[in-house]
């Protein structure tokens, strides 16, 4: 390393003094939170009534159907088989040709959102099966219909556990998206990684792990909290 090179490293700083960091971490921090909560907006949104299609259509469900069940079951589970950095690389020409250009951090929201979908889908058809049968079949005993006796008994009972379920999303999405800035979709992954590794800078590599730990553990208290607030049996 020559001496100019040495200057330079130390005019920077380090830790919270190192401007490297200070004037990246902000816009790296929106461009991870715009990614997570778009694509977890989406899978949410998609993956509800997937997840309830496949419990409607179990051979217990409201309206069973057994091809279709199985249908519904193979597709929820290869989309969840598909390894998140060959889904990133799938669906590079989608997300140009939807966005424009793969960089940036709306450039990875794509892949994301579709990983997202089959796994919200899963967990949250595991939160409606928990629902205590005895209510479904109150329901059906007052005459309600299948659509009533699905989103207001059902997804009503099933809520603290799709708050959760929707929590275990929103983390796992976070941990997703800094693959996603490994390849140019911005966010703490490209920092981490363009600044922290290959420049070898370990206080920005250090300090974006722990604001990412503080992230998720952030997330999950607000997600424990929903749940208690929407949870009635406790």
């Amino acid at each position: 390393m020559t001496a100019a090179s040495v200057l330079a490293v130390i005019d920077r700083g380090s830790y919270l003094n190192n401007t490297d960091f200070t004037s990246r971490i902000w816009e790296a921090l929106g461009g991870t939170l715009g990614q997570v909560a778009i694509s977890c907006l989406v899978g949410v949104i998609v993956g509800l009534p997937l997840g309830l299609a496949v419990w409607l259509t179990a051979p217990e469900g409201l309206r069973p159907g057994r091809i279709f069940n199985r249908a519904l079951n193979l597709v929820v589970d290869l989309g969840r088989a598909i390894p998140f950095i060959v889904l990133m690389l799938l669906l590079i020409s989608f997300t140009r040709w939807l966005l424009g250009s793969t960089v940036g951090w709306q450039g990875g929201i794509p892949a994301l959102a579709i990983g997202c979908i089959p796994f919200y889908a899963r967990l949250a058809e595991n939160a409606i099966r928990q629902v205590p049968v005895g209510k479904i079949e109150a329901a059906q005993m007052a005459g309600a219909s299948r659509w009533q006796i699905t989103w207001s008994v059902a997804v009503r009972e099933a809520l603290p556990g799709l708050v959760a379920a929707a929590t275990v999303t929103f983390i796992t999405l976070i941990g997703y998206s800094m693959i996603t800035g490994t390849i140019g979709a911005g966010g703490l992954g490209d920092l981490v990684y363009n600044w922290g590794y290959t420049r070898n800078m370990p206080d920005i590599f250090v300090m974006v792990v722990v604001i990412v730990l503080a992230l998720v553990e952030a997330v999950q208290l607000l997600g424990d909290l929903a749940v208690r607030k929407l949870d009635h049996s406790r």
